[in-house]
């Protein structure tokens, strides 16, 4: 099946324009869907949205289900009525970066502030609508929100340095810790559907807008969520719940040690007995929640980068077999459609991996840093060249873990400057441009690239630098760098290479 042509832009939902620190779901993300359709784009990619833990990443999620209490807009509140600007003391915030460390005690004293004039009020409709959620949700919800009030109630510390009865879930501590948190509990419940609430009505808004939303899940999760601690039967744990093997990738293009990412890994044997519940109910939810679905690490399907417990870097490890097309199988039959996926098939792909990909049909992603960059002796053969593009197949021209087009150049040596040079027609001044107009001519049938390298910035606009443990996932744009002469200039190009048609609605979509 030849797909429509579309184009789109990858940017978080914390970057966005906001007076409150960080960006949310309030007015500077509608107004980021009004540039995408005013500009042509059919696509907003994001990361994932659950709530963060270590280091802010929003790839170590303290839940796959939850969503993270930092992306409500108190504008919006304000707008219900669940705040009044009385209740509010604001810091000064900066807008060119996420201040983490004062951005997130401040957000939660306002949604506290929200809840207990929720409590006082009890408006009828918003009432009805909460317990609805609460009820749709609760195959998640009571474990994360019980979860989420014991972290607070003993400092933050991961689950494994817990009490004993709490580490290994005695029912008599869960029902005592549940009656001692209870308001806490309930605040948290509250908090989650503030987040849905909200998600659902912006998601809505860029479905008129003709924009859809791909949503990103990672294959592993944290092991302090609430996802580990509710079901340790699920991963490689010790008695003390710690992992006995994590995940990461061996050494390659982002370090010469590899990657020690520190997920536990599945225990795929035991997920198969349950037909794979965990899996099915994740999907369920997120294709809900979004239009399409990006796996990042989808190559752990086949087979994961196995690295004992006590290792300190990702060097010492193995590949261990995964559950293959047979957990896709599973997923597709629970859920009685199939979700549109794309597929992270970056790094070492072996066989395995490309007949996965091939059986299922999913497209995978070609990074035109990486194909830009693999020259030798003048010459570059490498498969994310646009030569072998493919019509099932996504293009970037970076993602969140590379560094920017500007800051990628500027650090290149002369040869693969003169090779990009020579391949693009350009004198390299714009190479930004140059790379985004590679991309949206490209065969394959979306184009993404990062906001920032719409902008132009250097290595000041990087989202994300694996292996670095700090500073990352903190870049935020301005209201006014999204300027009128930006909007027109990115819609004639995305004219010109035939990617204005709303994906999935494009009358050149033919079966062959």
């Amino acid at each position: 099946m030849t797909r429509p042509r579309t184009s789109g832009i990858l940017l978080h939902p914390t970057s966005l324009p906001s007076e409150w620190g960080i960006g949310d779901f309030g007015p500077g993300a509608y107004r980021f869907i009004d540039f995408l359709h005013a500009s042509g784009q059919s696509i907003w990619q994001i990361l994932p949205l659950g709530p963060t833990g270590y280091g802010d990443s929003p790839y170590q999620a303290l839940s796959a289900f939850a969503g993270n209490p930092m992306l409500i807009s108190p504008d919006l509140l304000l707008d219900e009525g669940l705040l009044d600007n009385k209740d509010i003391v604001k810091p000064s915030f900066p807008d060119t970066h996420v201040d983490f460390e004062n951005v997130i005690p401040f957000k939660i004293q306002l949604l506290q502030k929200a809840y207990a004039n929720f409590l006082t009020n009890r408006p009828l409709a918003l009432t009805k609508r909460y317990k609805q959620f609460c009820n749709k949700h609760k195959y998640w919800l009571n474990d994360f929100c019980l979860f989420a009030a014991l972290k607070g109630a003993h400092q933050w510390q991961s689950w494994t340095s817990w009490p004993r009865e709490l580490v290994q879930r005695k029912p008599k501590a869960l029902a005592d810790w549940s009656r001692k948190l209870k308001n806490e509990i309930e605040r948290s419940h509250f908090v989650q559907f503030l987040f849905f609430d909200q998600w659902e009505k912006l998601h809505s808004y860029a479905s008129s807008r003709d924009v859809r939303i791909i949503g990103d899940i990672p294959i592993f999760v944290a092991h302090d969520s609430s996802d580990v601690w509710s079901h340790p039967e699920w991963f490689y744990l010790d008695t003390k719940g710690n992992p006995t093997v994590v995940s990461g990738v061996p050494p390659d293009y982002f370090s010469e040690t590899g990657q020690r990412w520190g997920n536990p890994l599945f225990n795929w044997k035991q997920l198969k007995k349950e037909n794979y519940s965990f899996w099915v109910k994740r999907f369920k939810l997120l294709a809900h929640m979004f239009d399409l679905i990006r796996i990042d690490h989808f190559r752990g399907f086949a087979s994961n980068w196995e690295i004992p417990g006590d290792e300190e870097t990702a060097i010492n490890g193995i590949w261990k077999k995964g559950p293959g097309v047979d957990l896709f199988k599973a997923i597709a039959l629970a859920i009685g459609t199939e979700v549109p996926i794309i597929a992270e098939d970056l790094g070492i792909i072996t066989p395995d991996v490309t007949k996965m990909l091939e059986e299922l049909g999913f497209p995978g992603m070609a990074i035109l840093q990486f194909g830009f960059e693999a020259v030798q002796g003048g010459l570059n053969s490498s498969s994310f060249l646009p030569q072998h593009h493919i019509n099932n197949q996504v293009v970037y021209t970076g993602t969140h873990d590379n560094d920017t087009i500007r800051g990628w150049w500027d650090k290149q040596p002369e040869e693969v400057r003169d090779f990009t040079r020579r391949y693009l027609n350009t004198d390299g001044v714009m190479i930004h441009r140059d790379m985004i107009r590679t991309a949206l001519a490209s065969v394959a049938h979306l184009a993404i690239f990062p906001l920032q390298d719409l902008f132009g910035l250097g290595n000041e606009g990087r989202m994300n630098q694996p292996g670095k443990p700090d500073g990352n996932w903190q870049y935020r744009f301005s209201e006014r760098d999204l300027s009128p002469t930006l909007t027109e200039d990115l819609l004639q190009m995305t004219q010109l290479y035939g990617r204005t048609g709303a994906e999935g609605k494009n009358d050149t979509d033919e079966t062959k």
